[in-house]
C-alpha cells in the first residue's frame, strides 16, 4: 500500500499545486486556457506518439484489454440512459451525469500508469486511450444531441459523417494511430524530430496535471447537489467494479487486468465542462462532477489498487 501512495502521491500533489497557484493568482488567470490547449494539441500527442511508436507489443494483451474497457463503457452508458427516468433530473443535467459516468482524465491516467507500472503500463494505457477516446466522444455527443438544451442542437441523432470527421481531427487519436503505424512498420521518426518529440513529451504530464488542478472549483460541488454524488459513486466505484467483473468473465489477468480496472476508475476529464457548455449540458453540474471525482480519486484509486493486490 505504501508503494501505491508513493507512486500516486506526487501526481495528486501536483494537481493540488495547480489549484493553489490559480487560487492565489500567482499566475495570470489567462494563462491556464492556452496552457491546456497547448498540452492537448502538442505536449500530450507527443507523449502518445513517442510511447506507441516504441512499444513492444509482443507480450501485451491488447485485445482482451480493449474488450474489457469497451464493454464496461458501453454497459455503464446504457445503464445510465435506462436509469434516467428514475433520477428525476432534466435533460441537460442528465448529459452531465452521463459524461461524468464514462469520461476519464487522460492526464491523470498516463501519469499514474507510468509511475505505477513503468513502460509496460504507459504503453497499455496509451493504447487504451486510442480506442476509448473515440468511443466515449461518440457516446457523449449522441447523448448531448439527444438530451442537451442548445439552439445549435439538431433534431434527432447526430450524423455519422460529422462524428467521424470530429474523430479524425482529434490530436490524441491521430498521435496514437501514427505511433502504431510506425511501430507496425518498424520505423522511427527522423533524427531531428525524435529529440523534439521527446522534449515536448516531457512537458505533457507536469503542465497537464497543473491544469487539472487549476480547473477545480469547490463551490460547484455544493451548487450541483445530489447529481454530483450519484455520478461520483458511478464513476469511481461502480465502473471499476463492473470492469473487474468483465475482466474475470473473459479471463483478463495480471497487469492488463489491473490497468483496465484502474483506467475505468479515473476521475472525469476537464474537457467535459467545455462540451457541456457548447452543446447545451448543465455546465455547473459538470464542474462539480469534475472537481469531486478528482478529489475523491485521491482516495479511491489507491483503494482500487490495494484491492487488486489482494485478489
Amino acid at each position: 500500500m505504501i508503494n501505491i501512495l508513493y507512486a500516486l502521491g506526487p501526481i495528486f500533489l501536483l494537481i493540488l499545486i495547480g489549484f493553489a497557484v490559480r487560487k492565489k493568482e500567482l499566475i495570470a488567470a489567462s494563462f491556464w486556457e492556452p496552457a491546456e490547449v497547448l498540452t492537448y494539441y502538442i505536449f500530450f500527442p507527443a507523449l502518445l506518439l513517442q510511447t506507441t511508436s516504441r512499444a513492444d507489443m509482443g507480450e501485451l494483451e491488447v485485445g482482451p484489454m480493449a474488450f474489457a474497457i469497451v464493454s464496461t463503457i458501453v454497459l455503464v452508458g446504457a445503464l445510465a440512459v435506462k436509469a434516467k427516468p428514475l433520477l428525476g433530473i432534466d435533460g441537460p443535467s442528465f448529459t452531465s451525469l452521463f459524461q461524468g459516468s464514462i469520461r476519464f482524465n487522460t492526464y491523470v491516467g498516463i501519469a499514474a500508469a507510468s509511475a505505477l507500472w513503468g513502460q509496460p503500463g504507459l504503453t497499455l494505457i496509451a493504447i487504451a486511450v486510442s480506442f476509448a477516446v473515440p468511443l466515449v466522444n461518440v457516446l457523449c455527443v449522441i447523448v448531448m444531441e439527444t438530451y442537451g438544451d442548445s439552439p445549435h442542437r439538431t433534431d434527432g441523432l447526430p450524423q455519422a459523417g460529422k462524428l467521424a470527421k470530429a474523430m479524425t481531427r482529434n490530436p490524441l487519436i491521430l498521435a496514437c494511430v501514427l505511433g502504431l503505424i510506425l511501430n507496425g512498420l518498424d520505423m522511427s521518426l527522423p533524427p531531428i524530430l525524435n529529440p523534439l518529440i521527446e522534449i515536448l513529451a516531457r512537458a505533457s504530464l507536469p503542465v497537464g496535471l497543473l491544469c487539472v488542478g487549476a480547473g477545480l472549483h469547490f463551490r460547484a460541488i455544493h451548487e450541483a447537489g445530489k447529481t454530483v454524488i450519484v455520478t461520483n459513486v458511478v464513476k469511481l466505484v461502480a465502473m471499476p467494479l463492473i470492469c473487474l467483473a468483465c475482466c474475470y468473465a473473459i479471463g483478463v489477468e495480471g497487469l492488463t487486468r489491473d490497468l483496465c480496472v484502474f483506467f475505468c476508475g479515473l476521475p472525469v476529464a476537464t474537457s467535459s465542462f467545455i462540451l457541456a457548455r457548447k452543446m447545451g449540458g448543465n455546465a455547473e453540474i459538470m464542474s462539480g462532477i469534475i472537481t469531486l471525482t478528482t478529489l475523491c480519486a485521491m482516495v479511491t484509486l489507491p483503494a482500487i489498487l490495494f484491492l487488486l493486490d489482494l485478489l
